[in-house]
C-alpha cells in the first residue's frame, strides 16, 4: 500500500523520453535533461527500457543514484510498476529513456517502450529528429499520435534544427497538430562530431557541458515538470 502511495504522489514528475526510430538523438536528450534537472538542484531517478546495462551505468554516473531497467519481456507489469514506485518515491523527477522506436518491441509493440508507458500511465516525450525534414514531419507525428489510444503522448522535442525558419516549419506542424512543441535542439559541430559516443562518455566535460547549455536554453524543461 506504501509503494502504490508514493507511485501516485502529484510531488514526483515523471516522464519518458522515446522517439520514431533509433539514432533520432532520444539519449543525447534524456541525459543532457537528467544532467541539466541535477544542475537545478532537482533529485533525479533514472530508469531504462529493457534489458541495457550500459546506459543504466552512465544514468547513474549523471544523476548520483542507480538506474533502474523497466522490462516487461523478463519480468511481470507489476513487478515494474513496483521498482518504479520503490526508486522514484523520494525523487522530483523519474526520467524513463526509452529504446529503440517507440513501439519497437519483441512481438510488434510487446516489451516497447510504449507498453513500459502504458503500463506506468505516464506521458511520452517524442525526440524527432528533423534533419532535411519540415512538413512532412506533420504525417509521421499524425500517425503516433493515434496509433494507440492508451499511449498519452505529451509533446516533441525537435533534434537537429538548423535554422530559425526551420524551427518556424517546425512550430506550425504542432499547431496544426494541436500537439505541445517542448523545444529545439539545434545542430552543433561538438554534439554532431561525437553524437555516436556522446551517451557512452560523460568525462568529455566540454561536450557534455555544451548539451546542457542548448537544453536549458532551447527546451522547455521547467514545462516538462508540469507532466
Amino acid at each position: 500500500m506504501d509503494i502504490f502511495f508514493y507511485f501516485c504522489t502529484p510531488m514526483t514528475h515523471s516522464f519518458l523520453i522515446s522517439a520514431p526510430t533509433s539514432g533520432s538523438g532520444k539519449t543525447t536528450v534524456a541525459r543532457g535533461l537528467m544532467a541539466l534537472y541535477v544542475q537545478k538542484g532537482r533529485v533525479v531517478q533514472p530508469f531504462k527500457c529493457g534489458p541495457d546495462y550500459i546506459d543504466t551505468k552512465f544514468h547513474a554516473e549523471v544523476c548520483g543514484r542507480p538506474s533502474i531497467n523497466l522490462d516487461t519481456f523478463m519480468a511481470s507489469k507489476e513487478h515494474v510498476r513496483e521498482l518504479f514506485a520503490a526508486y522514484g518515491a523520494d525523487a522530483d523527477v523519474c526520467i524513463v529513456e526509452g529504446m529503440m522506436g517507440l513501439f519497437d518491441g519483441y512481438d510488434r509493440d510487446k516489451g516497447s517502450s510504449a507498453e513500459i508507458a502504458s503500463t506506468l500511465d505516464v506521458p511520452v516525450v517524442l525526440v524527432v529528429d528533423a534533419k532535411s525534414a519540415a512538413y512532412s514531419v506533420a504525417a509521421l507525428l499524425s500517425g503516433f499520435l493515434h496509433f494507440r489510444e492508451n499511449i498519452r503522448i505529451a509533446g516533441v522535442i525537435f533534434n537537429r534544427v538548423g535554422s530559425d525558419r526551420h524551427r518556424e516549419m517546425l512550430r506550425q506542424v504542432c499547431d496544426d497538430l494541436q500537439l505541445e512543441c517542448f523545444g529545439f535542439l539545434p545542430k552543433h559541430p561538438e554534439l554532431e562530431q561525437g553524437s555516436r559516443y556522446l551517451g557512452l562518455d560523460f568525462s568529455e566535460e566540454a561536450r557534455n557541458d555544451t548539451l546542457v547549455k542548448l537544453l536549458e536554453e532551447n527546451v522547455q524543461w521547467e514545462r516538462l515538470l508540469a507532466l
